[in-house]
């Protein structure tokens, strides 16, 4: 009962403080429906008044209401109502009928369902009196809202975690990490319930945040990122500003501490020992070594560099960009017998140092590495290492060119035997001994032919021969003068007929395969058999080239048309050599000018005195071998036509001759021939002695026309053809069970000829007699069918009547 007096009383509380807001509110409504203010309308009073058309109430309602009962909203009320029930009130719009009911009799209007300002914040409707009886509008449809008015009911929440922050370790107090927001639904224009305050639940030992703004800064200067490097921290957001009673939500911020360079590097050891061959290539590496640095990221790059003299010559050190660590590598090849030990500074430093952290101390460190070198067995070593011989062209085969050397370097000291590598030096021109090194001459040197040879010496360990050393050395021929100057090539000049004295024709150069080392010089004569010459003059210019000038008026090539000037060369020696050279010059006419036409006296001399018998003969020869070469062409135009008209005819009409009945040797599938061939011997029945056939003995035999006869089938009692039926049955059994294939059985194709044919048959079956009497002359008279067959035995039969005769 005191519940809902106070909810009445605070009603009617709110009603009287929004009356005056609503007055003229509802004026305003009055004045705009219609039929209201026109002009005689008795609701426009005097003075200007405006007769209101609509009385009622503001309309708030509270949100998150947990009564019993319907939640009183307020009232609409007409002024036409007189209070008998003949108006009725109706609304409409957002939750008309749902959430919202209106009494149609008095206008009140009561909230059914909890409501919630952070779902919505109002309700637009719309307000009717209608006429009970008639149901028609007795005022204009006015607009209204219902405002939900809000309560803390919403807590604040970090709506963008989760959080994550950096800060650089060793911040000073104060640094900015980052900044957290909380954002409450309440209504922040009424009261205090959507203000929020910040403050620390967790790590506040480190770590502050601005109550307003959420910002969070360091609250100590020695943030330690080796030590911890990260921190987990509550930051709680109040709303009512922080009064007692008000609403919160928290949030955990992690916060990372990020390195910076404040560790300088530290090697774990002061000392490293390593050991390697000495015969270990320049580049191997010994060893690797490391320091170590707390910090992380490139804050942990460095460099590391040799300090002491020694180690800078032997050694060199790199980083490893991939592990820093500091790769030693060989710099200069290692002798076990000159030091044994050797003592390297390695020194490690920050590539990047912060200038804030310099007080801290120096930022490198150093360590000492000892490179124990380890005793092998090396290969002879050439001292001194010259790669350059020389040696005259001439010298005897066996003469010294030079002597290499080679020592073994281990405290050994093993003889050393001395090769020559054949690979370079595949035709022997070069030999060595094996013991003392020299290098002699295995042939006879041309430098012209080589001038420079390259040859590989090996030395070995007399009792180690796989302890082998190589030199490469050059050895150059020097030139002797043993070659003599030639001319340049084969100098061919011409003059003109009308030339005259001191004309110069030609320039003469020569060539010598030699090279002096003082440079050429050559002589130029005429030879001593050009002494007689009147014709032409030699001139030696001094530079190693001659000029050939004329001697007498003009020339005439028809008494002479080619010169041939024989010309002496001398070097300079030592010793002088000397060839002689011929200089061809030909008599040419020339124009006015001096131009040369034509050079060719021969040709000239023969178009000018060529007689008309000699063209008639040219002409007849050239005739004659037109002739021969249309009757070549047209004989064997003539040869291939009679080959084709012979394809042309039926290959059956051919007979050729054959020793034995088949298929003739295009046949290959029918049966083997050689098993045929082999049944019986046709030189005993060719032969006139032999055989023993039928008519053996009988007056007028010629034995030598029986070798040209035709075969004779000759049945002999000895002959055993047993194999031949037995083939024979085997193919046609064959035939018979594959009947996709024709029947192409030779005995079947050739022993029968057939019941149409107007000739006998010519199978030598059953012939018995000799082929002397028979007379084959018929055959001429069956026809073009038949021609080939009738030469045949005609040219056989004019062959056995000369042999008698």
């Amino acid at each position: 009962m005191a519940k809902g007096l106070q909810g009445f009383s605070w009603t009617m509380l709110l009603l009287f403080c929004t009356i005056q807001e609503l007055g003229s509110w509802a004026m305003h409504t009055a004045v705009e429906g219609p039929g209201l203010g026109e002009p005689g309308d008795p609701a426009l009073l005097a003075g200007g008044r405006v007769k209101r058309g609509w009385v009622w109430n503001q309309f708030f309602v509270v949100e998150e209401y947990t009564g019993t009962e319907p939640l009183y909203v307020g009232k609409i009320h007409s002024d036409s109502d007189e209070g008998d029930g003949s108006i009725k009130y109706t609304i409409s719009g957002e939750g008309a009928g749902t959430i919202f009911l209106i009494d149609e009799i008095t206008g009140d209007i009561h909230a059914t369902e909890r409501l919630d300002r952070e779902q919505k914040t109002f309700y637009t409707l719309r307000a009717q009196a209608r006429d009970r009886q008639t149901d028609q509008l007795l005022e204009p449809e006015s607009e209204f809202i219902i405002k939900v008015q809000d309560i803390n009911d919403s807590e604040p929440r970090f709506l963008e975690g989760p959080y994550i922050g950096s800060v650089a370790e060793l911040s000073p107090v104060g640094t900015s990490v980052m900044q957290v927001m909380a954002s409450d639904a309440d209504d922040p224009t009424y009261g205090s319930s959507a203000r929020v305050v910040y403050s620390v639940l967790e790590g506040e030992q480190h770590f502050t945040v601005d109550s307003k703004t959420g910002v969070i800064r360091t609250a100590v200067a020695d943030l330690d990122r080796e030590t911890q490097d990260r921190y987990e921290v509550v930051i709680r957001a109040t709303d009512m500003a922080g009064q007692l009673g008000g609403l919160s939500g928290s949030t955990t911020v992690t916060i990372v501490v990020t390195d910076v360079n404040d560790n300088p590097p530290r090697f774990p050891q002061k000392m490293y020992q390593f050991s390697i061959v000495e015969t270990a290539p320049v580049g191997t590496a010994i060893g690797r070594v490391k320091a170590e640095d707390s910090d992380v990221g490139e804050n942990t790059d460095m460099t590391y560099q040799v300090k002491d003299e020694e180690g800078v010559e032997m050694f060199k050190v790199t980083t490893d960009s991939n592990t820093q660590e500091a790769v030693i590598t060989v710099q200069k090849p290692l002798d076990y017998e000159s030091k044994k030990v050797h003592t390297v500074v390695v020194e490690a430093l920050n590539k990047f140092v912060d200038p804030r952290f310099v007080d801290l101390g120096t930022f490198r460190d150093q360590t000492i590495v000892r490179v124990s070198v380890l005793d092998v067995d090396e290969p002879p070593e050439f001292r001194p290492p010259s790669n350059l011989m020389e040696v005259q062209e001439d010298a005897h085969v066996g003469s010294v060119v030079g002597v290499v050397t080679a020592l073994d370097p281990d405290t050994a000291n093993h003889p050393v035997r001395y090769a020559i590598d054949r690979s370079t030096d595949a035709e022997r021109i070069f030999d060595i001994d094996a013991k003392t090194g020299a290098i002699v001459t295995g042939k006879v040197l041309d430098r012209e032919t080589a001038g420079w040879h390259n040859i590989t010496v090996l030395a070995m360990e007399a009792d180690n021969h796989s302890q082998v050393s190589r030199a490469s050395l050059r050895i150059r021929i020097l030139d002797v003068n043993d070659n003599p100057p030639e001319l340049a090539t084969p100098y061919e000049a011409a003059v003109c007929e009308d030339a005259k004295p001191g004309q110069l024709i030609q320039t003469i150069s020569v060539v010598d395969r030699d090279e002096p080392q003082s440079g050429h010089r050559f002589y130029f004569t005429l030879a001593p058999e050009a002494t007689n010459n009147h014709h032409f003059s030699l001139l030696d210019i001094q530079d190693n080239t001659a000029a050939v000038h004329t001697q007498r008026v003009g020339f005439n090539r028809q008494e002479q048309d080619v010169y041939l000037l024989p010309i002496l060369v001398v070097d300079s020696g030592p010793p002088a050599l000397s060839s002689t050279g011929t200089l061809t010059i030909r008599v040419c006419g020339c124009d006015s000018n001096g131009a040369i036409q034509s050079c060719n006296s021969t040709a000239y001399v023969v178009s000018a005195t060529l007689s008309p018998g000699a063209l008639i003969a040219l002409l007849v020869c050239v005739l004659i071998l037109v002739v021969l070469v249309l009757l070549i062409l047209t004989l064997k135009r003539h040869h291939k036509s009679h080959l084709t008209s012979e394809d042309d005819e039926d290959m059956r009409d051919n007979v050729i001759k054959y020793n034995d009945e088949g298929g003739g040797e295009q046949d290959t599938e029918a049966y083997d021939m050689s098993a045929l061939r082999s049944l019986y011997d046709f030189s005993e029945i060719k032969a006139g002695d032999g055989g023993g056939g039928p008519g053996e003995g009988a007056p007028g035999r010629n034995p030598a026309s029986e070798l040209h006869a035709l075969p004779q089938w000759v049945q002999s009692p000895d002959l055993d053809f047993s194999v031949f039926r037995d083939y024979i049955c085997r193919k046609v059994e064959q035939a018979d069970e594959d009947l996709s294939v024709p029947p192409y059985d030779s005995f079947q194709t050739y022993a029968f000829e057939g019941s149409d044919s107007p000739v006998p048959s010519l199978s030598s079956i059953n012939t018995w007699s000799s082929g002397s009497e028979q007379d084959f002359s018929y055959l001429g008279g069956w026809g073009p069918r038949f021609r080939q067959l009738a030469a045949l035995y005609a040219g056989r039969r004019g062959e056995e009547d000369s042999e008698e005769s």
